[in-house]
């Protein structure tokens, strides 16, 4: 064999190398966000399954509200929906969309069924609502450092997809769209500074 030939099967053998490296970045780092999207599955799950019991426990002091408690179920089935269909294909814009359009109406419902309880003072004393209400906040808040995680996984898996020589290998190694970011309607009142008033 002469040198040529040997430089070229090691030049070869090198760029083979690259190439796998660049493939397994990428499948570590689309799984990582896939993992991140499961922990936000988890804690919606939680959120989800909380919501039937604040529901029941608010029916018994507001017999009159029965159109508010049947826009938080029904907007609570919907948003089960949106994460099934999102959890099938995590990091897909479509699917990213209908769970944060479902988000919006559920948070929304919840938000009507918060001032309508307000009317309600009994209710609001009540243990069993007290403690509901304590584990939703902190369900929430869950939520919320989990969609962190996962928007900050799926920034990473982009940004390396979309840098070169990546871009070059990403769509031929099955790699073809950016992941979509998890933003609920509340991003603009989360980015806002809170304000204080006395």
């Amino acid at each position: 064999m002469s040198v040529t030939v040997i430089v070229v099967l090691v030049v070869l053998a090198l760029l083979l190398v690259y190439g796998v490296s660049i493939y397994n970045r990428l499948v570590a780092l689309k799984n990582r966000y896939r993992n991140a999207f499961a922990q936000i599955e988890v804690q919606l799950k939680r959120r989800y399954d909380l919501i039937p019991n604040l529901v029941e426990t608010a029916r018994a002091y507001m017999a009159h509200e029965r159109d508010t408690l049947t826009a938080v179920t029904e907007a609570r089935n919907a948003a089960l929906s949106g994460l099934e269909a999102a959890a099938a294909r995590p990091g897909e814009p479509g699917a990213m969309a209908e769970l944060a359009g479902a988000e919006g109406a559920l948070g929304a419902a919840l938000g009507r069924l918060n001032v309508v309880m307000e009317a309600y003072p009994d209710l609001k004393a009540s243990d069993n609502m007290r403690q509901l209400s304590e584990t939703l906040t902190s369900t929430e808040n869950r939520v919320a450092f989990a969609r962190q995680a996962y928007n900050d996984a799926v920034m990473q898996y982009n940004t390396y997809r979309q840098s070169f020589p990546p871009v070059l290998l990403a769509g031929p190694l099955g790699h073809r769209e950016d992941a979509a970011l998890l933003e609920f309607d509340d991003s603009a009142e989360i980015q806002a500074a809170p304000s204080v008033r006395f």
